[in-house]
């Protein structure tokens, strides 16, 4: 938050904390979030149906040069494994992500 509240915003953008189109995003971030919140849809499934809405209205935005050098600018797609190898980036999720659990004697526990 202190970011978009300092000077150094505009170190990287001339446009402050504005977002390309974000009336169209906004309406897509609640519809997403709204099929997740109501089961309609895995998390998983809204997050992607998000991502992919997005990136519509963005190559549009971006296609179009309306908004010059500040509009968006698209990487390639590329697979889930290409991201999850960058330096920096989050883990893959595990093959097991909640394994069952397991009872250890306190005496085991606290043995050295």
């Amino acid at each position: 938050m202190e970011f978009y509240r300092s000077d150094a915003r505009v170190q990287w953008t001339p446009t402050g904390t504005n977002v390309p189109d974000y009336p169209k995003l906004a309406q897509l971030w609640w519809q997403y979030v709204a099929e997740a919140a109501s089961g309609e849809k895995t998390p998983q499934e809204a997050m992607d149906g998000l991502a992919a809405a997005q990136d519509k209205v963005l190559t549009r935005l971006e296609r179009s040069g309306a908004q010059g050098e500040c509009g968006p600018k698209l990487n390639p797609k590329q697979d889930a494994s290409y991201w999850l190898s960058q330096p920096g980036s989050p883990k893959a999720k595990l093959a097991n992500e909640k394994p069952q659990g397991k009872t250890i004697a306190y005496k085991d526990l606290i043995a050295k």
